[in-house]
Order: structure tokens, then sequence, then C-alpha cells
């Protein structure tokens, strides 16, 4: 690190930083930025949301007794100026590299680290929850602090904790990180008055000792309290000209305040941090703040790669002779499905770069939707276009999908609606860790009446496999697929159906037979081109569609084969080995059976390579399972 961090050094827990004189916070804030830049610039991470968050940080942990208070982060892009402060300073470097930090907060790696933090929405629910216990368990002295962006304001769940927060007697504070929806728009002097007055130690010492005196004379009771509070909300909003989503709640609102003036911050925590009840303060923020590119583009800043610190320039290692990304033919082929008829549409949760839904969004605005961090409403909505006869494309990422699994029965498979679901980053996704891998939905689709679930091999099958789905007979289908380039050049082929519930026959063999679904098949073609010609001669199948699967290969397979392996990159319970190995029990076949997946465990952060040999899942490990295996 070429830049100073004399006042950082002296921080290896937040009891050192509050030991600080509050005069030094301003520089904790800038060393505390500039090492986030300066590690990121060279060991890639989510930029723009950490250093939106610096000046909150540091507040949080001077004001609030950590980690005996507890605070509670919504989505780990935000905590890791966190990480630095509770210890990790020094291990920094070794963010979501296998074997060292996570790139969210996680509560097996950290005390200071309250509850898990990788999908969005769900801080308000769990510190309600911490609180509670704590209210129960004679810790009433606990501090409890929410901390949720704007973002995932969007998300149902938070609503649900929000809702329960205002009847459940608790002390929660709230934090409204806002960096994007302007949720409030901040009108200067009259609402910094408003800030100022209303969260003023002597203002809510006279306003407590006024409702315990009217508490005595039978003046007001809880349900009347609730409607004091509403009234008061209503009442701001009115004198200040602002309007805002907790008017409805009875949850004290402050704000908005500057999220990056950290003594103004010390202050209002300190102010509030005593009063009963739960509350919220709402603080406005910007992404990537103090590093000028981040500021200017916040979405290009989100998770930005290497970059040069000095000049700003993102580092790109590009091969323009490598194959297409998944996601790129994606985007392009629900654009010409979409140029080939006004019916199809396109939904995304809060992803429609990371999903490429952006060409379509450039093509057909009108005709694709971004319905924010909300999985569930982005399946029934897609349900009601499809009601109506349009044919949605739902875009959502294969760990994100799990968070609307009800609204898939319910509203989709049971009404046997057409609609595509297109489960992006399916597998194990890498440095993203346990949180973010795709290995469940194989497992969680297939008991679900009504679907059809399919796994393309390559680039022209997904975008067959899209034609397929898209063909007014084909029900709910969903397609998986990975993250990242495919393994064809020539992917831009003319759009063919392939035939539902049918597989293929990829090589012939007699003594072992390798059914895979899905690109992890191209891992088994290498891995058989290594046998050599005195082991084992194995056939393989690209089975293609998980429901419903092809029978007539299984029946093939059961009748020619005493040996078989199955290779996914899933989960191995549940998937396509319980599938085959369900069949062919019911069938009355009996081979040995060995399924290659991801084992029954979580599997945390490293590269896809490093994953994939961890779960014996790449080339090296197939062809010793081949290789290895005891003919019978």
């Amino acid at each position: 690190m070429n830049g100073k961090i004399e006042l950082l050094e002296k921080i290896n827990i937040p009891a050192d930083l509050r030991r600080l004189p509050q005069e030094d916070l301003e520089g904790v804030c800038a060393e505390l930025r500039q090492f986030i830049i300066d590690i990121l610039s060279r060991n890639p991470g989510h930029l723009g949301a950490s250093l939106g968050t610096v000046e909150l940080t540091v507040a949080l942990h001077y004001v609030f007794n950590t980690p005996f208070d507890r605070i509670v982060w919504d989505v780990g892009h935000q905590a890791y100026g966190h990480k630095i402060l509770t210890g990790r300073r020094e291990r920094f470097n070794t963010l979501r590299h296998l074997g060292g930090i996570s790139g969210f907060p996680n509560p097996g790696e950290s005390e200071y680290d309250a509850f898990i933090a990788g999908h969005a929405s769900n801080s308000i629910s769990a510190a309600l929850g911490i609180s509670t216990a704590s209210e129960l368990q004679n810790d009433a002295d606990r501090h409890v602090v929410a901390v949720i962006g704007d973002g995932a304001m969007t998300g149902g769940l938070a609503f649900e904790g929000l809702n329960n927060a205002s009847n459940n007697p608790n002390n929660l504070l709230i934090i409204l990180n806002d960096n994007d929806m302007a949720i409030d728009q901040n009108v200067g002097g009259i609402s910094r008055y408003l800030v100022d007055i209303t969260t003023s130690q002597t203002y809510n010492k006279m306003r407590y000792d006024l409702y315990r005196m009217m508490r005595k004379m039978n003046l007001i009771t809880e349900d009347r309290r609730e409607n004091i509070l509403r009234f008061n909300n209503s009442l701001k909003a009115l004198i200040s000209k602002q309007h805002n989503l907790f008017e409805g709640f009875s949850i004290r609102y402050f704000g908005p305040v500057d999220g990056h003036d950290v003594m103004d911050l010390v202050q209002k925590l300190n102010d509030i941090k005593e009063m009963k009840g739960p509350k919220l303060l709402h603080i406005k923020t910007q992404k990537g703040k103090g590093f000028k590119p981040a500021e200017d583009s916040a979405t290009e800043w989100h998770a930005p790669g290497k970059f040069d610190k000095e000049t700003g320039k993102r580092i790109f290692s590009v091969d323009l002779n490598q194959p297409q990304l998944y996601q790129d033919v994606f985007g392009h082929t629900l654009v010409e499905l979409a140029e080939r008829d006004k019916r199809v549409v396109g939904v995304t949760p809060a992803m429609p770069t990371g999903c490429s839904m952006c060409f379509m969004m450039k093509r057909f605005p009108e005709r694709a939707f971004d319905v924010g961090i909300a999985e569930g409403h982005a399946v029934t909505f897609s349900a009601g276009l499809a009601k109506e006869g349009m044919i949605p494309f739902c875009n959502i990422y294969s760990s994100f999908m799990q968070r609307a699994y009800d609204e898939v029965i319910h509203d989709a498979a049971l009404q046997k609606l057409h609609i595509v679901f297109c489960l992006d980053r399916a597998g194990l996704v890498g440095e993203d860790g346990a949180t973010h891998q795709g290995v469940f939905d194989l497992a969680y689709m297939r008991p679900v009446p009504n679907l059809t679930i399919v796994s393309p091999i390559n680039e022209v099958d997904l975008r067959n496999l899209m034609y397929t789905g898209y063909q007014d007979d084909a029900g709910t289908f969903v397609i998986r697929y990975p993250r990242g380039k495919g393994e064809l050049y020539d992917w831009q082929q003319p759009l063919q159906i392939l035939p539902v519930g049918k597989g293929r026959k990829l090589r012939e063999g007699k003594d072992v037979a390798v059914l895979s679904i899905g690109p992890i098949g191209n891992e088994v073609k290498k891995a058989i081109e290594m046998i050599v010609e005195d082991s084992p001669s194995v056939a393989h199948y690209d089975m293609i569609y998980l429901k419903p699967i092809d029978e007539d290969i299984l029946h093939e397979v059961g009748e020619r084969f005493k040996n078989i392996i199955t290779v996914e990159n899933g989960v191995r319970s549940g998937g396509l080995g319980g599938a085959i190995a369900e069949f062919m029990t019911e069938n009355g076949y009996t081979p040995k059976i060995k399924r290659i997946g991801v084992p029954d465990k979580f599997i945390e952060h490293g590269t896809i390579p490093e994953l994939f040999k961890i779960c014996e899942m790449d080339v090296e490990s197939i062809f010793r399972s081949i290789n290895n295996i005891s003919l019978v």
C-alpha cells in the first residue's frame, strides 16, 4: 500500500477505535477508504458500496460497544470497512480467495459478524430476532442495529420485518443507507433543523417525560401511542414537504442526514441510541464515495475487477478470441426472439447488466422490466404477464431463485403458465462463496409438477432451448446455465427446437456409461479423451433434460451397463444422479452408480477450478473416477 495508514494501524479491533479522540475519526475514514481502494485495485471485489459506507462504519463502531452490541449488515457489499476494523485488516488481501476471508459477513469468520449477509433484505428480520432475544434473555442493554441499503428495501422480506418491528416490543435501530433510490429528497435547511431537533437528547427526554406522565393519567394507551407516532411522522413530512415510505409504520423516523459526515453521524447515533422502541435513521450516501470513477458510474464500479487506482482505468485481460459469455448469448437471443414476436418480454430482479437483459432494455425498453431486488415478485409478475398471453423470459440467478420457490410452485407451475425461467449463475460460482453457489436448483425444481427442466451443454443449445421454451406449448420451462464463457466460437446458428425429454448420445462405449447434464459435460468429454486404449470403454450421454428425463436412454443404459457415473454441476442429492438412481431402482436395474457433483456441504469461496477440484468435478478427478472404476 502506498498511502499511510498511521491511524488505521492502531485499530486491530473496534475497542481501539473507541479509544481515539473524536477529532481523529475523519482521518480514520480517509485512511480506511484509501486502504479499500488500494487492496481492491489489485484484488477484485465489490468496491462502490463499501466506499459509500466508510463514515457510517466508523461511526457505528465508535458509538456502539461491538461485538456485545450487534450490527447486522444487509448484503456484505457494504461491509468491507467493517471487516477491516474488526481484526481482519492484515488478511484483507485474501478477500474472496480460497482459504481467505469471505466477501460477506459470516459469524463463522468473526464474532463481529452478527448474521450472515449474502442475499438482500434479511437484515431487519434478523436484527429484530436478535433484539427480541436480547430482551427475553435480560440483555436489554444490548443495542441492535440493522444496516439496510435502499436497493434491499425493494425486497418483500424487508417490509415484513419492518411491519413486525412496529408491533413487537424492541429497541431496534434500522439505518437506511440511501444511495440510489432517493426515497426522500433532502430539502435543505428546514430538514436539517427538524433532524437536529428530533434527535436531540433534550427534546427526547422532554418527550419521554411527557409520555410517562400521560400514561400515568391514562391519557395514552399502546394503541394510542402508535397513532401518535404515525401522526408525528406525518406532521414532520407535512412541515418539511417530504414524504417517505415509513410514515405508515409505528416507527420513529429520523432523517435524512448526510451519511458522509462522520462527526454528525456520531452525534446522531449517540442521541438516539438509548431511545426506547424501534427507530429508523435515514442517511444519504454516494456509492463509490472518494473515488471519482466509481462516483461517476456506480453500476460499472459495483464490482469493477482490477483497476489502476491512480488513473481510474479498469484493467481488462480479455482475449477477443474467447467464446461468448453465456449471459451475452442469452441477451442477444432474447432480443432475437423479441424481434420475432411482440409477446416476448423480459423480467429481471435488479440484474439487467449481470444477466445481459440490458440488450433487451436497449432494443425494446417497453418490454423489459427490472423489478428491483424482489425475486418473488419477479416470478408472480411474470405469471400475471403469462396469464394474459405474453411470453415472459424471467432471468433470476440460481441462488436468488431460492427466494421465490413458493411463487414458482403456486403461481407458475400450478397454473401451467407459459414462462421461461432462465437461471443464470447456476452451479458453482466461485469467489462469492456459499451464499451465492447456484447448486440447489436441479434438486429443488425437480419435484415440482408441470415443470420442464433443462441445461445446455453449450451456447448453441442455450439458444435452441430458449427457442424451445418460447414455443406456445412449452408450459413452465426452466433453463439453467453457468456464469462465464461458453465453449463455441460459432454460436449464432439458426434456431432449432430440441425435442422435449430427449437427450443425445455423444460417444459409444461398452463398459461404463457417463450421464451428464449441462456444460459440465464438456469436462466429461475432456476426461474421456484421456482414457487410454486398455482402460474402460466409455459411453457418454448428454441428458439435456432433467425433467422429463429421457427414459429411452435410461432403459438403454440400464440394460447395457453395470457401471454408471452421473456428473452434474449441482448437489449430488436430488438432482440428475438422484433421478437416475430412482429410475434404475424402480425399473429393476441394478448397476453400480457413482454420482459426481457437489457434496452435502456448503462450498466456500475460491476460483471455479479450485472449487471443482475440491468437489472432484474437475477433468482430472472425473478421469480418475472413470479409470478407477471396478468393472463388474
